[in-house]
């Protein structure tokens, strides 16, 4: 036994490194989706007062980034909390998820 076992203290685990690069790998694959949907719905703009279109395909693509990005802010934090990745990781999460909010808000009106 060690003593940290004796005195009740669990001994400190050892993070594997390759478990590390696939929560990354898989956290950067995601971000980098809801980012496309989020850039999508930034670059959606109106032709002229005849396109009415353009608000819902601006919602629509800042919604789908929304619902991608909580997807990966589920993963930092399931992540963050077995100690793979550092807090820091929730920085992408939080500019796409602002950025989608205020794109389906603030939506181009015909």
């Amino acid at each position: 036994m060690t003593e940290q076992e004796i005195q009740g203290t669990p001994a400190p685990t050892r993070r594997h490194p390759v478990a590390t690069a696939a929560w990354a790998t898989v956290q950067l694959g995601l971000h980098a989706v809801a980012g496309f949907f989020v850039l999508c719905a930034v670059l959606t703009h109106s032709e002229g007062p005849w396109d009415r279109t353009v608000t819902g395909t601006a919602r629509l693509m800042a919604g789908l980034g929304l619902a991608v990005e909580l997807m990966a802010l589920a993963g930092t934090a399931a992540a963050v909390n077995t100690g793979r990745l550092r807090r820091r990781w929730y920085a992408p999460a939080a500019v796409l998820v602002v950025t989608a909010l205020v794109r389906m808000v603030f939506a181009p009106q015909p």
